[in-house]
């Protein structure tokens, strides 16, 4: 297959379709990854695979299962995809007694209420969006192999007001109060804060344009005691660390590499409050791979805010070849990426969860995916991310989701930055011609 094929198949929403709905289809997309790896720095070490059992799975025997909880079992250990296009027709109204025979028909009105609050008007996810997913991934991973039954996806982020407090969760508060809104809403239906986390973070993702439809399980216990603290990652710790503070949560480097693209979206505002608002690739609001290309390359544009850790990861030798290979041109590697992001995430999403075997599968209450996308202020973007001069207007636009274009005397910004310089590098054109 040439590289060239590899690229329009990951773009193409029938292909992607295809291979999600069938799993013997995941023969090809073998063949996809491992064409990309070979010219990407060589195959990837399949003993770097996360392949532990969690919750309780580890003392199930597989005839005790129920049809989800096998289901989850093969995602986990990379035998069924973790994305599913199941849709949800006739959604009974919400009260009746139809919609409260259906575990998932509540969580369609939440997830539509979640999708407007995500989707910005550029097309780009908001910055609520961003946060939902750090929201999902806070609340689960403050769990350990070693700290006993407390922590992971168990709504303590948001039931247990001391965890808000803590330095690693800075910035989350926005999102823990509109979560917690919709909760205060939802919760006369039988709802727990544990799924509507998880639920927030799978809507967010693939509101992200490019981004997976993630199985999303519903049926996780809430606890209101606060996780563990000290379980999140440092955003300057070492990759030895890092790849050990995983390990302990079960997921291995080739799913770290995987679970760290979410940062293909992000604006940080914190860990360097002068550059408040900087992406971490130029692409921000979008789940593409510029993440990968952009953290690894000495010539990533100016705006681009790279964590130490991040660099330090992707030199890792456990870690740089699956980096190296999401750093494929063209997007290339997508396909593969989604898959195996929501593969972990379910893993991730499920940790410190110990009744497995009796959760509901209600992915059919996400939206499509957005499989392409190109944005209308894409060159105004690109010549903002290229400067060094910090304009709050554009990083906030981008937050919210806008585009930038819509900012009054955008013009006058861009020139004030660039001096003068913007028919030559493409101000004025529209669409990908830039």
């Amino acid at each position: 297959m040439k590289f060239s094929a590899i690229t329009s198949a990951c773009a193409g929403a029938a292909f992607v379709g295809n291979v999600v709905a069938h799993p013997g289809m995941a023969k090809i997309v073998d063949e996809i990854k491992a064409n990309i790896m070979s010219r990407q720095g060589g195959p990837v070490d399949p003993a770097l695979n996360s392949n532990e059992l969690i919750g309780d799975l580890l003392t199930l025997q597989d005839s005790q299962l129920t049809p989800v909880a096998k289901d989850i079992k093969a995602t986990i250990l990379n035998q069924a995809n973790g994305e599913s296009l199941e849709t949800y027709s006739n959604v009974p109204r919400l009260g009746t007694s139809q919609c409260k025979a259906d575990t998932c028909c509540v969580w369609q009105y939440i997830a539509n209420e979640m999708v407007t609050a995500f989707k910005g008007p550029s097309g780009r996810c908001t910055n609520a969006a961003r946060a939902a997913v750090r929201l999902g991934f806070h609340d689960a991973a403050g769990w350990s192999k070693n700290t006993g039954p407390d922590g992971g996806a168990d709504g303590s982020l948001i039931l247990a007001p001391e965890e808000i407090r803590r330095p690693g969760n800075r910035g989350l508060e926005e999102v823990v109060t509109l979560t917690q809104s919709w909760f205060n809403k939802y919760k006369g239906y039988g709802i727990s804060a544990a799924d509507l986390i998880q639920m927030g973070a799978n809507v967010a993702t693939v509101v992200c344009p490019l981004g997976p439809r993630t199985k999303t399980y519903i049926g996780r216990k809430d606890n209101s005691k606060a996780a563990p603290d000290g379980l999140l990652p440092p955003v300057d710790a070492s990759a030895d660390f890092l790849i050990k503070l995983f390990q302990d949560k079960t997921i291995q480097p080739n799913g770290l590499v995987a679970l760290l693209g979410a940062h293909s979206t992000a604006q940080q505002r914190f860990v360097d409050p002068r550059r408040a608002g900087d992406p971490q690739d130029s692409t921000p609001g979008v789940w593409d791979m510029l993440y990968y290309n952009e953290t690894i390359s000495p010539n990533a544009p100016a705006r681009v805010f790279k964590f130490a850790s991040d660099i330090k990861l992707a030199a890792d030798p456990r870690m740089s070849r699956l980096f190296t290979a999401f750093a494929a041109p063209n997007n290339a590697a997508q396909l593969p990426w989604n898959l195996l992001y929501a593969r972990e995430y379910v893993r991730l999403s499920l940790l410190g969860v110990n009744n497995i075997n009796s959760l509901t599968d209600c992915t059919k209450v996400l939206p499509q995916p957005v499989r392409t996308f190109v944005p209308n202020d894409r060159c105004e973007v690109k010549t903002w991310m290229s400067s060094t001069k910090n304009v709050p207007a554009i990083a906030n636009a981008l937050l919210d989701g806008k585009l930038i274009t819509s900012i009054p005397g955008l013009s006058s910004l861009l020139s004030s930055i660039l001096g003068g310089l913007l028919g030559l590098i493409g101000i004025g054109r529209t669409g990908s011609n830039c």
